[in-house]
Parts: structure tokens; C-alpha cells; sequence
């Protein structure tokens, strides 16, 4: 069952054609990578997702009911979170306030300011936002501060971020971008582990292609803002035209 569908999206900024005439389908459950070159439309299709952007044609539906019109600020309360390209964490506070935060802000419905001063603040929420440190692997850093992290912990922190407000589909922008080999592969084995336990659905853009090839079950490949294929990873290393238009020999 599709919970993601996108149908005819296309999107020109002046006299760029950004996207024209996108089509994909995200499986529920699945892993669903959107790979292409620079200046290809992957950024711009993931703003389309969120609110940032409104398509100038076309329908994006989750779960069943249309994105279009959605606010940024609003997406995390229908079940989408998004993991950016450059963490975006409180630095200055430690790890566990920083997944208390949108913990609070998810059940609330709003964030408010002084969260901090409320009762519950040593309840629930806290107990919540320890469980999900505990899931990522930052249980014994919960009370370190959020700036003194490695980026790859800081990636996880946001992740956890995420996954406070219990979403049905994690959005991440090139999630392992800047990050050392043994960082990547820790991050690589976190999704799949967060795929097993909680049967989250990912969409991921990403430039690295042992990334791609060791999470995608199914990979959109766009190129001057059309999808030029869409196929399982075993099918899209094999693609001729995807080969000429993108791969090169990085799938061999």
C-alpha cells in the first residue's frame, strides 16, 4: 500500500524547470531512495513533501489526504518528520532536553516556550524521550550537551528528535553527508534496525551510493527533474540509461 503517492508534480523557479511532471509511489514500510545529479530536483521534490514549496501542477498525497497547502510547521503533527542535511539541534542544551522538546511540542500541539516549568517535565515526556535515547544508542550522553557531539551522534540526536513524535514517515536528506566511514555505517545499521522495530517508512536522497545500495528497497532516479527510472536497486545498477545519466561506474 502506497502511504506516499506524488502524481504529475512539476515546479519551475523563472526559467528553470525544476521538476516536470513527476510521478512516484512510496511503499508503506518500505525504504525508497531518490538519487540523482546536482541541480536534478531531489531537494526541491523533498520541499514539496513538507510545505516548503506548493508545486505549480500536480497532487502530493500521504497517508491519504493532500500535502498541498500544508504548513512547515504543521507536518510533524500529521506523521512526517525530516531529518536535513545539516543537523538541526538545539546546540546549548544537553541531548535529553533536546528530545523532550518536540515530545512536548508533539502532544501539546504547539511549542511553548516555557516548557521546562511544567509539571510533567519529570514525568512521561521525560520517561518518553529516555526510551527513545535508549533506542538510538545516546542513553548513557543524555545529559551532554547537544554542540560537544560528533556529527555523526549529532545525526542520531535529530534522528531521536524525530522519532519523539512517534512519525509514520522519516524524511531524511543525504543522512550520512559530512560523516566519517565508520559513522556512516553505524547510521546505515541504525535504519535498518529502526526498520525492523518500528516498520518506519523511509524516503532518503542521498549522494553515496553504498548508502543507497545498503538501505533503498526501491530507488527513483531523477535527471533534470524527471524520473528517468524507478526500479529495485538490483534492476537500477544494471540500467543503461541511469548508468549514462548518473551512476557511472559507482553501482559496479
Amino acid at each position: 500500500m502506497a502511504i506516499l503517492q506524488v502524481r504529475n508534480v512539476s515546479k519551475r523557479f523563472g526559467g528553470l524547470q525544476a521538476l516536470n511532471d513527476v510521478n512516484l509511489s512510496v511503499e508503506e514500510g518500505t525504504v525508497h531512495a531518490i538519487i540523482g545529479p546536482n541541480g536534478a530536483g531531489k531537494s526541491t521534490l523533498l520541499n514539496c513533501f513538507v510545505g516548503r514549496l506548493i508545486p505549480d501542477t500536480g497532487t502530493v498525497m500521504f497517508d491519504g489526504k493532500s500535502l498541498l497547502g500544508i504548513k512547515p510547521h504543521e507536518i510533524n503533527q500529521i506523521g512526517v518528520s525530516r531529518v536535513f542535511q545539516t543537523p538541526e539541534i538545539f546546540g546549548d542544551l544537553s541531548l535529553l532536553e533536546n528530545v523532550m522538546i518536540p515530545t512536548f511540542a508533539h502532544r501539546d500541539g504547539a511549542f511553548k516556550v516555557n516548557w521546562w516549568n511544567r509539571a510533567d517535565r519529570e514525568s512521561d515526556i521525560q520517561d518518553h524521550a529516555e526510551e527513545i535515547l535508549q533506542e538510538i544508542g545516546l542513553y548513557e550522553k543524555r545529559h551532554e550537551i547537544a554542540d560537544a557531539m560528533s556529527r555523526g551522534d549529532k545525526r542520531r540526536l535529530e534522528m531521536a528528535m524525530c522519532l519523539s513524535q512517534d512519525p509514520k514517515l522519516l524524511l531524511l536528506d543525504e543522512p550520512t553527508a559530512g560523516m566519517s566511514r565508520a559513522d556512516t555505517n553505524a547510521t546505515i545499521d541504525l535504519l535498518k534496525r529502526l526498520g525492523e522495530t518500528r516498520g518506519l517508512t523511509k524516503v532518503i536522497i542521498e549522494h553515496d551510493m553504498h548508502v543507497v545500495f545498503s538501505l533503498a528497497s526501491y530507488i527513483s532516479v531523477l535527471a533534470q527533474g524527471t524520473v528517468i527510472a524507478g526500479n529495485t536497486p538490483e534492476l537500477i545498477k544494471g540500467d543503461p540509461k541511469v548508468k549514462e545519466a548518473y551512476l557511472g561506474t559507482e553501482a559496479e
